[in-house]
C-alpha cells in the first residue's frame, strides 16, 4: 500500500483508511464480528485438507485448515482458528454441516496430538496422514543421535570389563 500511495503522491495511512472505509466491503463482511477468533469457509471444504499451525507475529498462534485440491490459490483456506487448543479447533470445524465434514477423505497433519485428535473428532470419515516433512525430520534427528553417541564411542577410551573386575575384587573385604 504504501508503495502505491507514494506513487500517487499521498499518505500511506490515508490511503489504508479510505481503502478500509469506503473502497471495500469490509463493514459489510458477514465474518467480521468473529474474525479475530475465527475464519471459517465451508464452501472450501474438499476431500484432501491438510492442518497446520503457525506463528505470525507476538507469539500468536493461529491453527491453517486448508484444501489441498486449490494449490494455494483461491478456495485454499477452509478455517483459520486463533490457537492451537483442539477444544477451540473443534468448536471451530463442528460449524461445518456434518455432510460436507464427511466428503473429506484424508487429511495431512504433523505429528501434535492435538491435531490428531482434533480432525479425528472433526472429520469422522477422514484418513490421517502424517507429512512427509515431519517423519523425514524425526528419521533425521534419530539418525544424527545414533551417529553422535557411535562418535563419542569410540573418542571415549574404552576400560576391559576383566580389568574392572579385579580392581572390584580386590577392594572388598569378604565376611566370615
Amino acid at each position: 500500500m504504501s508503495n502505491i500511495a507514494s506513487y500517487f503522491g499521498i499518505e500511506a495511512q490515508n490511503l489504508r483508511r479510505y481503502y478500509k472505509h469506503k473502497s471495500s466491503s469490509f463493514h459489510q463482511w458477514e465474518q467480521k464480528k468473529h474474525c479475530d477468533t475465527y475464519l471459517l469457509y465451508p464452501e472450501n471444504i474438499g476431500p484432501y485438507l491438510s492442518i497446520d499451525e503457525t506463528s505470525l507475529s507476538k507469539g500468536e498462534i493461529y491453527t491453517y485448515v486448508t484444501n489441498k485440491e486449490a494449490k494455494g490459490k483461491k478456495g485454499t483456506i477452509v478455517a483459520v482458528v486463533k490457537g492451537k487448543l483442539s477444544a477451540d479447533i473443534i468448536g471451530i470445524l463442528q460449524k461445518i454441516p456434518l455432510e460436507k465434514r464427511k466428503e473429506v477423505k484424508e487429511v495431512t497433519l504433523d505429528m501434535a496430538n492435538n491435531m490428531a485428535y482434533a480432525v479425528k473428532i472433526s472429520f469422522p470419515e477422514a484418513m490421517l496422514t502424517t507429512d512427509h516433512f515431519h517423519v523425514i525430520k524425526l528419521g533425521m534427528e534419530a539418525l544424527q543421535h545414533v551417529r553422535i553417541k557411535y562418535r563419542w564411542g569410540q573418542w571415549i577410551p574404552r576400560i576391559k570389563p576383566s580389568k574392572l573386575l579385579r580392581k572390584k575384587e580386590s577392594n572388598t573385604n569378604p565376611i566370615y
